[in-house]
Protein backbone atom coordinates (compact mmCIF):
# COMPACT_ATOMS: atom_id res chain seq x y z
CA UNK A 1 0.00 0.00 0.00
CA UNK A 2 1.33 3.14 -1.02
CA UNK A 3 1.63 6.49 1.14
CA UNK A 4 -0.79 8.39 -0.39
CA UNK A 5 -3.38 5.31 0.11
CA UNK A 6 -2.76 5.17 3.54
CA UNK A 7 -3.36 9.05 3.92
CA UNK A 8 -6.64 8.16 2.34
CA UNK A 9 -7.65 5.72 4.21
CA UNK A 10 -6.89 7.51 7.75
CA UNK A 11 -8.40 10.66 6.15
CA UNK A 12 -11.59 8.68 6.13
CA UNK A 13 -11.26 6.98 9.55
CA UNK A 14 -10.78 10.22 11.29
CA UNK A 15 -13.05 12.02 9.40
CA UNK A 16 -15.83 9.55 10.11
CA UNK A 17 -14.99 9.56 13.93
CA UNK A 18 -15.24 13.35 14.03
CA UNK A 19 -17.75 14.23 11.99
CA UNK A 20 -20.39 13.02 14.44
CA UNK A 21 -18.62 15.19 17.21
CA UNK A 22 -18.39 18.21 15.05
CA UNK A 23 -22.31 17.86 14.37
CA UNK A 24 -22.87 17.44 18.25
CA UNK A 25 -20.95 20.70 18.59
CA UNK A 26 -22.83 22.90 16.21
CA UNK A 27 -26.08 21.84 18.51
CA UNK A 28 -24.79 22.80 21.36
CA UNK A 29 -23.72 26.51 19.77
CA UNK A 30 -26.65 26.33 18.91
CA UNK A 31 -28.53 26.03 22.06
CA UNK A 32 -26.33 27.77 23.82
CA UNK A 33 -26.03 30.57 21.92
CA UNK A 34 -28.55 32.76 24.03
CA UNK A 35 -26.55 32.21 27.45
CA UNK A 36 -22.84 33.22 25.55
CA UNK A 37 -21.56 33.14 22.09
CA UNK A 38 -22.84 30.80 19.29
CA UNK A 39 -26.69 30.78 18.00
CA UNK A 40 -27.44 29.59 14.65
CA UNK A 41 -25.14 31.42 12.64
CA UNK A 42 -22.19 29.73 13.80
CA UNK A 43 -24.08 26.53 14.60
CA UNK A 44 -25.00 26.28 11.32
CA UNK A 45 -21.03 27.20 10.01
CA UNK A 46 -19.79 24.25 12.13
CA UNK A 47 -22.33 22.13 11.31
CA UNK A 48 -22.04 23.31 7.04
CA UNK A 49 -18.13 22.53 7.61
CA UNK A 50 -19.01 18.60 8.95
CA UNK A 51 -21.00 17.96 5.53
CA UNK A 52 -17.95 20.00 3.73
CA UNK A 53 -14.90 17.74 5.17
CA UNK A 54 -16.97 14.43 4.73
CA UNK A 55 -16.99 15.84 0.75
CA UNK A 56 -13.34 16.26 1.51
CA UNK A 57 -12.45 12.94 3.04
CA UNK A 58 -14.75 11.09 0.70
CA UNK A 59 -15.50 13.08 -2.24
CA UNK A 60 -18.02 15.22 -4.70
CA UNK A 61 -20.28 12.07 -5.64
CA UNK A 62 -20.11 10.45 -2.09
CA UNK A 63 -20.86 14.00 -0.77
CA UNK A 64 -23.90 14.29 -3.62
CA UNK A 65 -25.24 11.19 -2.06
CA UNK A 66 -25.17 12.38 1.01
CA UNK A 67 -26.58 15.65 0.01
CA UNK A 68 -28.43 16.31 -3.36
CA UNK A 69 -28.65 19.26 -4.88
CA UNK A 70 -32.54 19.31 -4.43
CA UNK A 71 -32.11 18.12 -0.55
CA UNK A 72 -30.37 21.26 -0.32
CA UNK A 73 -32.02 23.92 -2.12
CA UNK A 74 -35.35 22.05 0.29
CA UNK A 75 -32.94 22.96 3.12
CA UNK A 76 -32.21 26.60 2.54
CA UNK A 77 -35.88 27.17 1.58
CA UNK A 78 -37.52 25.66 4.77
CA UNK A 79 -34.83 27.75 6.82
CA UNK A 80 -35.73 30.85 5.55
CA UNK A 81 -39.81 29.79 5.73
CA UNK A 82 -39.43 28.75 9.28
CA UNK A 83 -37.76 32.37 10.29
CA UNK A 84 -39.85 34.24 8.07
CA UNK A 85 -43.54 32.09 9.57
CA UNK A 86 -42.03 33.05 13.11
CA UNK A 87 -42.10 37.11 12.22
CA UNK A 88 -45.49 36.17 10.70
CA UNK A 89 -47.13 34.67 13.72
CA UNK A 90 -45.60 37.43 15.72
CA UNK A 91 -47.88 39.89 13.56
CA UNK A 92 -51.02 37.53 13.69
CA UNK A 93 -50.36 37.59 17.64
CA UNK A 94 -50.39 41.23 17.65
CA UNK A 95 -47.03 41.91 17.86
CA UNK A 96 -44.69 43.16 15.24
CA UNK A 97 -42.47 41.01 13.12
CA UNK A 98 -40.49 38.87 15.45
CA UNK A 99 -42.16 40.21 18.65
CA UNK A 100 -41.38 36.72 19.93
CA UNK A 101 -43.89 37.59 23.29
CA UNK A 102 -46.54 37.88 20.92
CA UNK A 103 -46.31 33.93 19.58
CA UNK A 104 -49.12 32.94 22.12
CA UNK A 105 -52.81 35.25 22.18
CA UNK A 106 -52.92 36.27 25.45
CA UNK A 107 -50.07 38.15 26.01
CA UNK A 108 -51.18 39.46 29.54
CA UNK A 109 -50.29 36.21 30.76
CA UNK A 110 -46.17 36.60 31.76
CA UNK A 111 -45.46 32.67 31.50
CA UNK A 112 -46.77 32.25 27.71
CA UNK A 113 -44.79 35.43 26.95
CA UNK A 114 -41.96 34.26 28.22
CA UNK A 115 -42.79 31.09 27.14
CA UNK A 116 -42.67 32.51 23.35
CA UNK A 117 -39.64 34.13 23.72
CA UNK A 118 -37.61 31.37 23.99
CA UNK A 119 -39.81 29.08 21.26
CA UNK A 120 -39.57 32.20 19.10
CA UNK A 121 -35.93 32.88 19.65
CA UNK A 122 -34.76 29.15 19.11
CA UNK A 123 -37.43 28.87 15.88
CA UNK A 124 -35.78 31.52 14.60
CA UNK A 125 -31.67 30.42 15.21
CA UNK A 126 -32.80 26.83 14.14
CA UNK A 127 -34.24 28.37 10.81
CA UNK A 128 -30.92 30.52 10.46
CA UNK A 129 -28.38 26.92 11.18
CA UNK A 130 -30.48 25.30 8.54
CA UNK A 131 -30.41 27.95 5.63
CA UNK A 132 -26.25 28.62 6.53
CA UNK A 133 -25.37 25.22 6.42
CA UNK A 134 -27.36 24.37 3.33
CA UNK A 135 -25.68 27.40 1.56
CA UNK A 136 -22.38 26.94 2.87
CA UNK A 137 -22.33 23.63 1.69
CA UNK A 138 -24.23 24.84 -1.86
CA UNK A 139 -21.41 27.22 -2.12
CA UNK A 140 -18.88 25.16 -1.61
CA UNK A 141 -20.20 22.01 -4.24
CA UNK A 142 -20.59 25.09 -6.57
CA UNK A 143 -17.14 26.27 -6.33
CA UNK A 144 -15.30 22.66 -6.07
CA UNK A 145 -16.97 21.83 -9.49
CA UNK A 146 -15.60 24.30 -11.15
CA UNK A 147 -11.55 24.08 -12.83
CA UNK A 148 -9.14 26.54 -11.27
CA UNK A 149 -7.29 28.26 -14.20
CA UNK A 150 -3.74 29.22 -13.41
CA UNK A 151 -1.99 31.81 -15.00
Amino acid sequence: MSAKEKHIISLGVVSRFLIPFIQLYSYYVLAHGDLGPGGGFQGGVILGSSIILYVIAFGMDEGRKLLSQKLSDIFTSTGVLLYASIGVLCLIGGGSYLEYGHLFHDIHDHHLEHLGHHLGMYGVEIGVQITVSSVMVTIFFEVAKKPIALR
